[in-house]
């Protein structure tokens, strides 16, 4: 009975699951899909609670109950801007739940070994189930935990380095240890060769051993990724974490954690092939972490960045029919969006057509941009993709980018020796004006120079985005 009702409960949280994945795919139906995850991760626990296995009800509410506060104070407390490096750091646990979760599988194998060796029962509905495997089985069972620990330390490592570098903590430039990739091929063939001395019955201290050499690639290779590709490396780290829950599904004979393992495993790793196509990356190299970057002396920048103030700007938005607002990461961090959305409403309401403009990978996290914008009630219909808008920039008056770099940078197009070459961006130098909203000169998160700053129709409008943007809307009245 118990069975039966825990196998139905997960078939449909499973099925939530799907819906969820599917429907964050457009705008309109994200806050759907949201619940669609809610109401399904809902059943899961509580089919958990009460399947075959239930037990530590106390120990159990308590720690759901400390979760659910700190998950609360979470999503209270933590600003939009500081979403990506908060996705990074809950991708960390997932990883480190399998190293645990693998852990613990290995002492109980050890546990029913002892008991068969002496004749005697096991207690336990993970112990009485390993209890019931054949050698054979048993031997996959320790390859499935073997990955979940290694797939887990290398997601917690990675994730714990790529919070570092999106939060400012650790320096975001690419570094590696001499001997560079050496030393992570070093260290997966040490894992090889553990593993199979872990199969061959050497003895946990082969695990640990393993574990260290995954902590110490998941560290290396993060931070041998520079700050460019961050938004790469958390939809990455997001598929490691699903491989990793994958794994411990495995191990469990949890067919949902299989289930949802799988689909964020799948789902993560499409997300950062189709992102490293947006910026010109080699998928494997990204996830190698490291390879490619500058192959020479980039061309130097000539000429200088023009200032220009709020009458200006204004002037020119009076005068054009068609604008288009670029945003970016300084929008996010500037908490702009709110006084974005009033300038669109003026400039749409005086009979301008305005649109926005997205890059795939523009902020620090996949659809960072658009959930802004979502937030601040901007008009699906206005905001577009690259694919869609970068045809339109050499027949559009104005362009207004707000706190992005790389996303605009014509050197991925002139300059092969760009970190950045050959990556896909906005061709808003295009335009008849360009206004570049910026907090000064300096180049950026990334530390790539911007010649567009320095082109003859763009004019820097500098100082913090959204008192910028709040200098703009009276003289738009």
């Amino acid at each position: 009975m118990d069975f039966g009702f825990t196998t139905a409960a997960y078939v449909v949280a499973a099925v939530l699951f799907i819906f969820s994945l599917g429907g964050l795919s457009g705008q309109e139906s994200a806050k759907r899909a949201v619940w669609y995850g809610i109401v399904g991760m809902g059943i899961a626990v509580l089919a958990t609670l009460i399947g075959p296995g239930a037990g530590l009800w106390v120990l159990s509410i308590i720690l759901i109950a400390i979760g659910g506060v700190v998950g609360h104070q979470l999503a209270t407390r933590v600003e939009m801007t500081q979403m990506p490096e908060l996705v990074a750091i809950m991708h960390s646990l997932v990883g480190l739940a399998a190293v645990f979760v693998g852990f613990n599988a290995d002492m109980t194998i050890g546990m029913v070994e002892a008991a068969r060796a002496a004749g005697e029962g096991v207690e336990g509905v993970f112990a009485e189930l390993v209890a019931k495997k054949t050698p054979i089985e048993i031997a996959i069972l320790k390859v499935e935990l073997v990955l979940g620990i290694w797939i887990g330390a290398v997601t917690f490592t990675g994730s714990v380095i790529a919070y570092g570098k999106l939060s400012g903590k650790v320096d975001s430039a690419a570094t590696q240890l001499p001997g560079g990739h050496l030393l992570n091929a070093a260290a997966a063939a040490i894992s090889v060769l553990l593993l199979i001395m872990y199969l061959n019955g050497a003895g946990s201290w082969t695990l640990i051993l393993m574990t260290l050499a995954a902590l110490f690639i998941g560290y290396h290779l993060i931070m041998g990724i520079g700050g460019a590709d961050m938004p790469v490396v958390v939809s990455m780290l997001n598929s490691y974490s699903g491989w990793a829950a994958a794994a411990i599904g495995f191990s469990l004979g949890n067919d949902l954690l299989i289930v949802v393992g799988a689909l964020v495993g799948s789902s993560g790793a499409i997300l950062s092939y189709i992102m490293c196509k947006a910026m010109n990356r080699s998928f494997v190299s990204v996830i190698l972490g490291g390879f490619g970057g500058a192959k020479g002396d980039q061309m130097a920048v000539e000429g200088e960045q023009i200032a220009i103030d709020a009458d200006g700007v204004s002037a020119a938005l009076q005068e054009a029919d068609s604008v288009i607002i670029v945003p970016g990461y300084g929008m996010a961090v500037a908490q702009a969006q709110q006084a974005v959305s009033e300038m669109t409403k003026k400039l749409r309401a005086a009979g301008k057509e305005v649109r926005f403009a997205i890059h795939p990978v523009a902020g620090r996290l996949p659809g960072h941009m658009n959930v802004l914008l979502a937030e601040a009630r901007v008009p699906y219909d206005i905001v577009m993709e690259m694919d869609e808008i970068n045809d339109d920039f050499p027949d559009t008056d104005v362009v207004i980018v707000i706190g992005s770099n790389d996303i605009v940078n014509p050197a991925a197009q002139d300059d092969p020796n760009s970190p950045i070459a050959g990556m896909p961006v906005l061709e808003v130098w295009k335009a008849k004006q360009v206004f570049v909203s910026k907090r000064g000169q300096g180049t950026g998160y990334s530390g790539i120079e911007n010649p567009l700053f320095y082109k003859e129709n763009t004019r820097m409008f500098y100082g913090d985005a959204k008192a910028s943007v709040d200098s703009l809307l009276p003289k738009l009245d």
